[in-house]
């Protein structure tokens, strides 16, 4: 896979510089004002997020009659490639817009994770159901805290494993591998659990570390794995849907709470809109990218007995983290 360009740093900074409030042709929140807005993925310029993006960018454009535009970078490209790095961006208003998982937005504040829980959902039905019955409110409310406002829910999707040594069925299986996971305690305790040697780093850096050994695995959804090439230098893959990821379209809230009332409610309708075909693109796309990836990798879909060995092993995992989500936050996420 070829690497993406990274913007240096400096022509980075210069463009960061003009993409915070915009200039304008009236006063702030009034009509008229223009916008010009950066808008960053984490993931590849292939990949449903950037889609969902790029739709949320056209819808706004076409709207405004021009006047409101943004910018799509994929590969984190403002923030070198840390998406940790990208969503501080973000609440200190450097720049206006991202897709980011709740993962992390966990390694900021760990209450994020809530929703990350192991083998919280059986699939995107109880999901959909959780978020819709309160999971995304509480969700705007603690974004809130931190300076975002969420748009709404798009989707990386239900995260699976995979790895260049082994069929991985049951937990002793994961054993003494190294395993590239994101930068969260969570995820570091959930391999560690089970005898894996976890190991964080951007995501910019795992395809050349999968390809020259340096990690054994890594575990992501459909989309991220296809969309990366990472089957490229990946043998096996187990399906387990262990955690389910949502993505918050998040827009740095002073910017939001700048605009118009008709500013607000045409970004709030490009996020929905780009949000739904994110998530219905995301969705199909896995049925696809898995039959692809079933031609060139060894694929196993664990059963229900063998997931729930997986799930009882996660107790500790509950235990620990409960109180770090918060009771409301826990509840919230809970299935329905």
């Amino acid at each position: 896979m070829k690497a993406k360009h990274i913007v240096p740093v400096l022509t980075a900074a210069l463009m960061l510089t003009a993409c915070g409030s915009g200039s304008s042709n009236a006063g702030a929140g009034e009509e008229g004002e223009t916008y010009n807005w950066d808008f960053t993925v984490t993931v590849s310029d292939t990949s449903s997020w950037y889609l969902g993006a790029e739709r949320f960018a056209e819808i706004l454009n076409e709207e405004s009659d021009g006047r409101i535009t943004v910018n799509v970078y994929a590969n984190e490209q403002l923030s070198g490639g840390d998406a940790a790095a990208g969503v501080e961006q973000l609440m200190n208003g450097d720049k206006a817009f991202s897709y980011n998982s709740t993962i992390i937005y966990s390694g900021i504040d760990p209450r994020y994770g809530a929703i990350n829980a192991p083998f919280l959902y059986k699939d995107y039905e109880e999901a959909d159901a959780a978020i819709e019955a309160g999971a995304l409110d509480a969700y705007k409310e603690l974004a809130n805290e931190q300076g975002v406002e969420l748009l709404g829910f798009g989707e990386s999707g239900f995260r699976q494993i995979t790895n260049n040594s082994k069929e991985i069925v049951a937990p002793e299986d994961l054993k003494a591998l190294k395993f590239r996971v994101p930068g969260s305690s969570m995820f570091l305790d959930i391999y560690s659990a089970m005898d894996a040697d976890p190991i964080t780093m951007n995501f910019s850096e795992v395809f050349t570390s999968l390809q020259n050994g340096t990690i054994d695995g890594q575990e992501n959804p459909y989309d991220v794995i296809a969309s990366n090439g990472l089957m490229e230098v990946q043998e096996y893959l187990t399906v387990w849907n262990y955690i389910y990821d949502p993505l918050m379209l998040g827009m740095n809230k002073d910017m939001y709470e700048e605009l118009s009332d008709s500013d607000k409610e045409l970004v709030q309708k490009a996020a929905a809109e780009a949000n739904e075909l994110q998530k219905k693109t995301n969705r199909e796309r896995g049925e696809e990218q898995l039959a692809e990836m079933k031609s060139t990798m060894t694929v196993t879909e664990l059963n229900e007995e063998q997931v729930s060995v997986f799930r009882d092993s996660m107790g500790p995992i509950y235990d620990k983290y409960e109180s770090v989500w918060t009771a409301d936050l826990a509840e919230a996420v809970k299935p329905k």
